[in-house]
């Protein structure tokens, strides 16, 4: 691509959702890995979903809005693979140091979307 490179958040979240699907699909059938499972599946897969309804968003005030909803389920999620880690499921590790260093990077993308356009919102 000429020497640049396209960042495209929605393909981002949609190979993320991948991600966190694979590692739900690889947890034990355990009770814990179960419920971890169950949680993660939601909030894993939610953010790549309300992107996409912001981006159909109505108002600035909408935008933010569901970005924010993005926003607090990636921070579910974090905190979910986190717990994963740290109980340190053998046949997952790999997966879960990626899924938790792209979540937080995502984190970090959706906080600055967030903020800009709060800034925005004044400006038109």
């Amino acid at each position: 691509m000429n020497g640049t490179t396209k960042f495209d958040l929605e393909e981002r979240l949609i190979n993320f959702s991948v991600l966190i699907s694979d590692l739900v699909e690889s947890l034990p059938v355990t009770i814990s890995g179960k419920y971890l499972a169950g949680q993660l599946i939601r909030s894993g897969l939610s953010p790549a979903l309300n992107y996409g309804e912001a981006k159909s968003a109505e108002s600035i005030n909408d935008f933010i809005h569901k970005m924010k909803i993005a926003l607090k389920e990636l921070r579910e999620t974090f905190i979910s693979l986190r717990i994963i880690k740290q109980k340190n499921y053998k046949q997952v590790v790999n997966v879960t140091d990626t899924c938790i260093k792209e979540c937080d990077e995502l984190i970090c993308i959706f906080v600055e979307s967030i903020s800009t356009a709060q800034k925005n919102r004044y400006q038109q």
